[in-house]
């Protein structure tokens, strides 16, 4: 019987299943964002969420747990120092699905898996990007109104 054997089956044998989710899992650790298919977002992101679970529990067997899965010492040291305490408050829910479109070989389509708060680094070059556009904005609407004003 197949009581409990709901999973994503990918088209592939449980072996590479396994290999190349673990690698994804990784890759989603390391970068906090991968791009891949709807399909294998949705397999990835159950596994991502357990490891980031494993993290703030944050005891020895929870590290030899993630261990198993997660293929890089590097990555396992970074989610448990770094990206699990940022959801020390969140009970759930570290990731998000965006749907990006279809790829052009196949049709296949394509969705952006990425952790829900991203490292802080980042979160102040989108601010000082935001910054500078909204600075070189001011500059142009103050160079139309000199412009206006001359005429």
């Amino acid at each position: 019987m197949r009581h409990k054997k709901a999973r994503y089956k990918l088209g592939m044998r449980t072996s590479h299943r396994e290999a190349m989710l673990r690698n994804m899992v990784t890759s989603l650790l390391e970068h906090e964002s991968i791009t891949t298919t709807d399909t294998r977002a949705k397999a990835v992101r159950s596994l991502a969420e357990h490891m980031i679970t494993l993290g703030k529990r944050g005891d020895l067997h929870a590290r030899r747990q993630a261990l198993q899965v997660i293929r890089s010492q590097a990555v396992a040291r970074s989610l448990f120092d770094d990206i699990a305490p940022r959801y020390a408050t969140r009970d759930g829910g570290y990731t998000r699905i965006i749907k990006k479109g279809f790829r052009a070989g196949d049709g296949a389509e394509m969705s952006i898996l990425e952790l829900v708060e991203k490292r802080a680094k980042e979160a102040s070059a989108t601010s000082s990007k935001s910054s500078k556009i909204a600075e070189k904005a001011k500059g142009l609407k103050d160079k139309f109104l000199d412009t206006i004003k001359a005429k």
